[in-house]
């Protein structure tokens, strides 16, 4: 946070595309707010954004039962999973032909995709989450509830659905990530069972 040695070597690591590290032009650096790296960075001309919400959930005791039925997506099933992530986000584009190529990468072997559907078998919530192997934290993301179906409980659902895959996948806990400025998704992961942690900020570059 404010080891000033490190701080100016991630600084020098990022922000020179020889180090290997990031690529020229446009790249982002996500820390803490209040973290070294962000005002080295800052006085070498990167931009701030805005400020996102850090969540966790331990997963030491088990996981309640989420009350909706739940299914691990898989190839198959691709393009309707794609279709309710496009319908909760404004201006997504993510397609079938997306969902594939991110369970064709290697961090995929350990993740899972997950479908909650409502008493008529219509998919209405989706997410994936992201183990890291045995005892080491999971993560969620993304996450999303069709706005067709919101105010019914469903994100609240998938997202205890996702604890509980990350604990059968041996995870100590599981973070998400979500815009500060997002209130009704930092509600509805605090709602199962999330804590509300520190806020990080982007900081990115241009050119």
């Amino acid at each position: 946070m404010r080891d000033e040695e490190l701080a100016r070597q991630v600084a020098e690591d990022v922000s020179a595309p020889g180090r290997g590290v990031l690529p020229a032009g446009k790249a982002y650096v996500e820390s803490s707010m209040d973290a070294r790296v962000q005002d080295l960075l800052a006085k070498e001309g990167w931009q701030s954004g805005e400020p996102w919400t850090l969540l966790r959930r331990d997963l030491a005791e088990p996981v309640q039962d989420p009350g909706v039925h739940v299914e691990v997506t898989g190839p198959e099933q691709a393009d309707e999973w794609a279709a309710v992530l496009q319908a909760s986000f404004d201006r997504s584009t993510f397609s079938g032909a997306h969902w594939h190529a991110t369970a064709a990468g290697a961090p995929y072997a350990d993740a899972r995709c997950l479908t909650v559907r409502d008493e008529r078998g219509e998919a209405v919530a989706v997410a994936i989450v992201w183990a890291a192997g045995e005892g080491r934290i999971g993560l969620i993301e993304p996450m999303g509830v069709h706005r067709a179906h919101r105010g019914q409980g469903y994100g609240r659902a998938v997202t205890i659905a996702a604890a509980r895959a990350l604990r059968e996948l041996g995870s100590s806990s599981m973070v998400a990530y979500c815009e500060s400025a997002n209130v009704g998704a930092v509600a509805t992961y605090r709602s199962a069972g999330m804590e509300q942690l520190s806020e990080r900020r982007d900081i990115s570059r241009n050119a």
